[in-house]
């Protein structure tokens, strides 16, 4: 009983976390002192709910406890008369014992709100005064609930680099008494980019998660669509980040049908392109005019949406502009150059000029130190293998992929695919 009860905190604790972090944040004003409220509001949970049960809303119990811990900080720290203005409306619900329709804490702040929290606190965690990777691991800890382990694993680094980076940063923002507010006018494009950056790590955890059970974690593709359109009002004027909008828009759009009905993982070539939603398609292509538009069709988050488009444009797998997504990805590894680019690539050139090119550029790419503990190498060069008639190695290939996986279906799916090669046969997928 208890096992079910903590995964179920679990689920909810990965939803609100973020929520819960930058409600506490606007009143605490210290990112730190409000993740720790935060995980001692989680801690509440694991000690009541086995023995009380789960309340209805969950989510709002969460919410109340943590600021409950707020209003002790602030009282603790005698800034509560300094803060009364904020905290009034907390101190009227403690007294009412927090009504049963506390629910409005947890609705859904419209898209030209930009007093948004999630959005304060996104732009807190990259405030200039950290350096860019400490406020993208920060951001991701913050605002997708994401562990060290996983944040260390979209950064292919070592866990012990993120933990101090993650640390250093929140006592950096504490000692520079950095402000939880939304930047205007030109205290803005400094710290654009790093937002982008993180809301896409958070998107990209959401449409492949790193760890767990499931192969995606929707809520958080969800999440960070909504703080792209936000920001896409909040910097109408930014081509990269309607780039951005649109390349979500565009992967987003295949949701419901990059897993089968068990949850299982369907390749890009596999998928049913009926399933794929237009709506989310029209979105994303609209998006992607407007930053070409703006003269940001060169930028690196355009060019991964025009990447994403060719896709869209297909009606069926074969009918794809693989040379053109060649060219695309040749220009993306100008302009943002990297070994999952090169990767990227590779699949793209297998597809327009076949396995035995695309395979020099994997095995290029092998002993780079970025990519030692990177899945989908071993994966991409057991299927080239497998498409060149060498089952055995692609066999080998595909087991050593598994054994990285971090996601239970993931490995899973990895496994089976190695298994396929057992008789001897080529699984071209």
């Amino acid at each position: 009983m208890h096992s079910a009860t903590h995964q179920a905190i679990a689920a909810v604790w990965r939803i609100e976390c973020a929520r819960i972090v930058a409600a506490v944040a606007r009143l605490v004003r210290d990112v730190g002192v409000a993740e720790e409220l935060a995980q001692d509001a989680l801690v509440a949970a694991l000690e009541h709910w086995p023995r009380q049960g789960i309340p209805d809303n969950a989510a709002a119990w969460l919410m109340r406890t943590a600021k409950n811990r707020a209003l002790d900080e602030l009282r603790r720290r005698g800034s509560h008369a300094a803060g009364l203005e904020q905290v009034a409306s907390d101190l009227q619900a403690r007294e009412a014992h927090l009504v049963p329709d506390f629910v409005d804490e947890l609705d859904a702040v419209r898209a030209d709100d930009i007093g948004d929290d999630l959005l304060r606190l996104m732009f807190t965690a990259c405030h200039p005064v950290l350096s860019s990777d400490a406020r993208v691991a920060l951001s991701l800890k913050l605002l997708a609930g994401l562990t060290t382990h996983e944040i260390a694993r979209a950064y292919l680094l070592p866990e012990p680099t993120i933990a101090q980076r993650i640390v250093r940063a929140k006592r950096t923002l504490r000692e520079a008494q950095v402000p939880f507010e939304l930047p205007r006018g030109e205290q803005l494009a400094p710290r654009l980019a790093s937002v982008l950056e993180a809301v896409y790590l958070v998107f990209n955890e959401g449409y492949t998660a790193t760890a767990g059970a499931d192969w995606m974690r929707p809520q958080l593709c969800d999440e960070a669509l909504r703080l792209g359109r936000i920001l896409a009002e909040l910097a109408p004027a930014e081509p990269e980040v309607h780039g951005l909008v649109a390349l979500m828009e565009l992967q987003a759009s295949r949701a419901s049908a990059r897993q089968d009905g068990a949850g299982r993982p369907v390749l890009l070539l596999d998928q049913d392109r009926s399933r794929w939603d237009q709506l989310l398609i029209r979105r994303g292509q609209a998006a992607l005019a407007r930053a070409q538009g703006l003269g940001g069709g060169a930028g690196p988050y355009a060019l991964q949406a025009a990447i994403a488009a060719c896709h869209a444009r297909a009606r069926t797998a074969a009918e794809t502009d693989w040379q053109r997504i060649c060219d695309l990805y040749g220009e993306l590894a100008r302009v943002a150059p990297s070994p999952v680019v090169e990767l990227n690539r590779a699949v793209a050139v297998c597809m327009a000029q076949g396995p035995a090119v695309a395979l020099a550029m994997v095995d290029a790419l092998n002993e780079d130190p970025a990519l030692r503990a990177y899945q989908w190498l071993p994966s991409v060069r057991g299927d080239l293998l497998a498409r060149l008639g060498r089952p055995g190695e692609a066999r080998a290939e595909f087991e050593r992929a598994a054994a990285l996986a971090g996601n239970e279906r993931e490995r899973a799916f990895l496994l089976q695919r190695a298994r396929a090669l057992d008789g001897g046969a080529a699984d071209a997928a």
